[in-house]
């Protein structure tokens, strides 16, 4: 009998998402009879305890009492956020996403936990087909929330429309009934990337009745109703010397590249951005260019979310509670939002916590139907791939973390 457990998350703020919903665990007991599921009791998940104990799932521990809370007789730990280093059980394999692969610096600790406890870590992060594509994440719901937040903080900064908070609606099906016989002015959003957050992105602008035009058309002509565009990689960069772009040769050398964002920023009044970005990348725009009088965006949901990344504005995350905050255009510092002479930026780490539901049973079933099976019979080239460290170990791939981690 293999035995897989829940985590509690344990990062503070506590995350509500779960790997797998109280039917997912229901399906796998049934469906595989030689594999058990246990959950850790939490008081902050999306899923209460009552709802696995009525799926016939084995729920154990209360929080704060260690004594009743033991995973240790668990094969398999999943989570979603980092695992607190104090929390690790030695030679235990744990599937999170660990946030390190980048050499985040506020993970080095546990990362080192980690190798020092003879753990295996399968990061979800490097989860991938053989094309590179991801398998798991919560890009979409990300999309979703982002957009909608977006679109929500123009309507506050102009005061044309109102739009309610995501987070008070049950479902992404109730959120939909929310849109309803709201009508939008013109305005025109830019939305950058192709990947599963700009996926959700262009669901949340469909839904909106927002209308997709070409680049050129969205950089030419203005517009009796609410347009859209959407920006992919060679709409956005060019190599420097030749002015051609290959998606290939720009992700080996994005130092060679340029951007060819500014002149959107010229003619959208709101910013969407999904793109992926590293140091190493030219950003969307500069400060210099926020601070032009021609710059007409005044409102950037940055769902991607890098700090001073390619929206160098973003300062860093705001809460859910309160996703917004505004930036000055002239002396770069944070500001409330919705202010003259300041621009608004929705950048927030854990969007998804918004539609917890939809986001964890999407997450499941992906990790049901592409990596349960082949994690509990032994493996497979996918998730060779995306084990970092195996019983205590640095796997070849992610042998250039030996500094970072302390080796």
């Amino acid at each position: 009998m293999l035995t897989i457990g829940l985590l509690r998350e344990g990062k503070v703020p506590a995350d509500n998402r779960v790997a797998l919903t109280p039917a997912q665990c229901k399906w796998i007991q049934k469906n595989a009879p030689d594999i058990r599921v246990l959950v850790q009791s939490s008081p902050d998940r999306c899923y209460t305890d009552r709802e696995y104990v009525s799926a016939g799932i084995e729920v154990v521990g209360a929080p704060g009492d260690p004594s009743t809370e033991d995973l240790s007789g668990c094969d398999i730990l999943l989570g979603i956020k980092e695992v607190p280093a104090h929390t690790l059980i030695a030679g235990k394999t744990y599937l999170f996403f660990s946030h390190t692969k980048k050499e985040q610096p506020y993970n080095q600790h546990m990362f080192r936990a980690i190798l020092d406890k003879k753990i295996t870590l399968i990061d979800y992060e490097c989860l991938e087909h053989d094309d590179g594509q991801r398998i798991l994440g919560f890009g979409f719901f990300a999309g979703v929330v982002g957009a909608h937040n977006g679109i929500m903080a123009y309507g506050r900064r102009t005061g044309r429309y109102e739009l309610g908070r995501v987070h008070e609606q049950l479902s992404f099906r109730e959120l939909i009934h929310t849109y309803f016989g709201l009508r939008l002015p013109e305005i025109k959003v830019a939305v950058t990337g192709s990947g599963r957050v700009a996926h959700g992105v262009l669901e949340v602008m469909n839904l909106l009745e927002i209308v997709e035009v070409e680049p050129e058309e969205f950089l030419e002509r203005n517009f009796s109703y609410p347009v859209f565009t959407q920006l992919k990689g060679a709409d956005l960069y060019e190599h420097a010397a030749t002015g051609k772009y290959q998606r290939e040769h720009f992700h080996q050398s994005p130092r060679e590249y340029r951007c060819k964002f500014v002149p959107f920023t010229r003619t959208a009044d709101i910013l969407m951005n999904g793109i992926y970005w590293d140091n190493d990348m030219p950003r969307l725009f500069e400060w210099e260019d926020l601070a032009s009088p021609d710059f007409r965006a005044q409102t950037i949901a940055d769902i991607t979310d890098d700090r001073e990344g390619s929206i160098p504005c973003n300062l860093g995350d705001a809460t859910i509670d309160d996703p917004v905050y505004g930036v000055s255009r002239l002396s770069r510092e944070r500001t409330a939002p919705y202010l003259p002479g300041s621009i608004d930026v929705m950048a927030v780490g854990n969007l998804p916590n918004e539609l917890p539901r939809d986001a964890s049973r999407y997450f499941g079933e992906q990790l049901i139907k592409h990596i349960l099976e082949p994690l509990v019979r032994g493996g497979s080239k996918i998730i060779e791939r995306a084990t970092m460290v195996k019983a205590g170990a640095l796997t070849e791939p992610y042998r250039y973390l030996e500094s970072y981690a302390g080796l």
